[in-house]
């Protein structure tokens, strides 16, 4: 498993080493169950964060498609396409979760993908 640098999370595995691991064990076997390719696994897992209304998750999977390599837009229409399904206002909430993310890559001078360009 990545390394995650949330502190809540790195508290968890000093407090619960067994459970954490545990925890790690089950996501690797989810992980390694199927098909998809990192990218379009973080890109599923940033929904569900968002619809559970989870803004560390959704600043963790977001940071973490972005490694697997989407770009900026491809994180923001998978929030969009679940406008129907969770609502405009977590959705919205979502997209400024993962401009805090955004934000500090810029911010940090990260040269990861940006926006796709348009033809």
């Amino acid at each position: 498993m990545s390394k995650v640098p949330v502190k809540r999370y790195q508290i968890m595995k000093r407090r619960y080493p067994e459970l954490m691991q545990a925890v790690e064990a089950l996501g690797e076997a989810t992980a390694n169950a199927g098909p998809l390719d990192e990218k379009v696994k973080h890109l599923v897992q940033l929904g569900a964060a968002a619809a559970l209304r989870s803004e560390g998750a959704v600043h963790s999977h977001a940071r973490r498609a972005l490694q697997a390599g989407a770009t900026e837009d491809e994180i923001h229409h998978a929030l969009l396409l679940l406008t129907s399904t969770i609502g405009f206002p977590t959705v919205v909430a979502a997209m400024s979760w993962v401009d805090d993310i955004l934000k500090t890559r810029d911010d940090r001078g990260d040269k990861g993908s940006r926006r796709r360009e348009k033809p």
